[in-house]
């Protein structure tokens, strides 16, 4: 079945994944079909690692090469996390930046009204929809105003990439809107306009534009297209709806406690990050206590 005829609801779940995040994407995709009604959740894998996938895929779940969203001048490098262009093989395009080709490439192919990015280590708490997204009758775009200051160097150059491949100036010296957030929601008519609109400008194939960039956000790239293109989202909202852990670090009792408190009354999802090297038993702990928490809440109510 293809993502056109798969996609029928008003939001889709979006995973990029590999091998070694194949359990943590599990307990994801569970939490998918358990919170969700409708939605569908497409897993994308490098086709070695299919393999540890396959118990998900059936029902609301389809698992995907990335070769489906990838063209076929792109070749992986063997023993690198690295591919090459043939049609301009320099610089290689680095694992994270293939990662987010897909995204973008997946997201394009949608019909539905969402698309919702979702990593592997994050894993819902409540029930979503689309309509959990809506503010003011209309799905909002994460945007964090001035949240892009002098101490985040980096995402100030993902802010100057996405201005330069889609041809506008480069942006202005003050605080810059941060757009990237766990989960992210995109409108997936919106990436096929932005992918066409770099493509106009660069004169390149979108995968080649992006695809040497050694600096890049898909995220900020979406961002600045909606509001230095489209003139602004019809709704924002600066609230990510989820609770992020991103240190590279195990959580401890005591952190896993503090992070858990955090779960406020509108969050959908928790993030325990992958690198965090969080023992899978602790993270499931974790989500259960909170599920509990939630479901005792509900029944009060």
């Amino acid at each position: 079945m293809t993502v056109e005829d798969a996609a029928r609801a008003e939001l889709t779940v979006l995973t990029p994944s590999y091998g070694p995040d194949a359990e943590l994407c599990a307990d994801l995709n569970r939490s998918v079909m358990e919170l969700t009604d409708d939605v569908e959740h497409h897993i994308v894998v490098p086709c070695g690692d299919r393999k540890h996938f396959s118990s998900m895929e059936g029902g609301r779940t389809f698992v995907h090469d990335v070769g489906e969203f990838l063209p076929r001048r792109l070749v992986k490098i063997p023993g690198a996390n690295a591919w090459v262009n043939a049609l301009r093989p320099w610089p290689p395009v680095r694992g994270w930046i293939a990662q987010q080709l897909v995204k973008l490439s997946a997201a394009a192919s949608f019909t539905t009204r969402g698309v919702l990015l979702v990593d592997s280590d994050m894993v819902l708490i409540r029930r979503t929809s689309l309509e959990s997204f809506m503010v003011n009758g209309r799905p909002a775009m994460y945007r964090n105003p001035g949240a892009v200051h002098a101490g985040l160097p980096l995402h100030r150059t993902w802010h100057e990439t996405s201005r330069s491949l889609l041809g506008l100036a480069p942006p202005p010296a003050e605080n810059l809107p941060d757009y990237i957030s766990w989960p992210c929601l995109w409108n997936p008519a919106i990436v096929r306009d932005l992918l066409s609109a770099v493509e106009e400008n660069t004169g390149l194939n979108w995968t080649t534009a992006i695809g040497s960039q050694l600096r890049f956000s898909e995220m900020i790239l979406y961002g600045v297209y909606v509001d230095e293109v489209l003139g602004g989202a019809e709704s924002t909202t600066s609230r990510m709806k989820s609770v992020v852990y991103s240190e590279e670090r195990p959580l401890n009792p005591a952190g896993m406690a503090e992070l858990l408190a955090a779960v406020s009354s509108d969050d959908l999802a928790i993030m325990i990050s992958a690198k965090s090297g969080t023992r899978l038993h602790h993270r499931r702990q974790a989500v259960a206590n909170v599920r509990g928490t939630l479901a005792g809440e509900r029944e009060q109510g």
